[in-house]
């Protein structure tokens, strides 16, 4: 009798715990989901952002060198925050606030790389093109 009583409460746990399982949906995750209007709007936003620098580039004649490459930079770093808020739907409430500090951590890692690409590629063009003096010619 007591093994009968054993396998039933076993096997209702096993039941209790399968229902438990069944009752979290994938939809309810805990994780933030967006909908077809904040991916409208970041699609739009994220188009905007990229055709401003081209128009920048193009024309040509609204900023000198320097600001457009400033413009450029300040715009891609406002176009990856939004995509990781849009589109990967990282904010403040997110898993305990652990989506922000990725959030931080990213946009300091862009600052790094854009910044140091910049200096770079401005040093490289300073030190190895060759002097365009045309006394020096054969």
């Amino acid at each position: 009798m007591s093994s009968h009583a054993e396998h039933h409460s076993g096997h209702h746990g096993a039941v209790h715990h399968g229902a438990g399982h069944h009752d979290h949906g994938h939809g309810d995750d805990g994780h933030a989901h967006g909908t077809l209007g904040s991916y409208v709007i970041g699609f739009v936003l994220s188009v905007i952002l990229t055709v401003i620098p081209f128009w920048l580039v193009m024309d040509g004649t609204i900023l000198d060198k320097n600001m457009t490459a400033m413009a450029i930079m300040a715009l891609a770093a406002v176009q990856v925050v939004v995509h990781m808020i849009f589109f990967l739907h990282m904010n403040g409430r997110a898993e305990g606030g652990w989506t922000m500090l990725s959030l931080i951590f990213t946009l300091i890692v862009v600052v790094i790389m854009l910044a140091g690409s910049l200096w770079v590629m401005y040093h490289l063009n300073t030190n190895m093109m060759p002097i365009h003096d045309p006394s020096q010619l054969p």
